[in-house]
């Protein structure tokens, strides 16, 4: 998968902290998340809906 285009963003729940995730939801048939520590480090894809899914779950306590 090419990630050279990859828009990524933090969530706006990180605030200040370094330490998070970035998400790319501009590729094609395909979400990134990687470690916003290393950029050029691995990437996880997943499909898109089960990301959605994923993402509308309520948080768990």
């Amino acid at each position: 998968m090419e990630l050279s285009l990859a828009c990524w963003r933090k969530s706006r729940r990180s605030g200040s902290n370094d330490q998070c995730v970035e998400v790319a939801l501009n590729l094609p048939g395909a979400v990134g998340v990687r470690d916003s520590k290393d950029p050029a480090g691995p990437v996880l894809t997943f499909d898109p809906y089960p990301w959605r899914v994923f993402v509308a779950a309520p948080p768990r306590r």
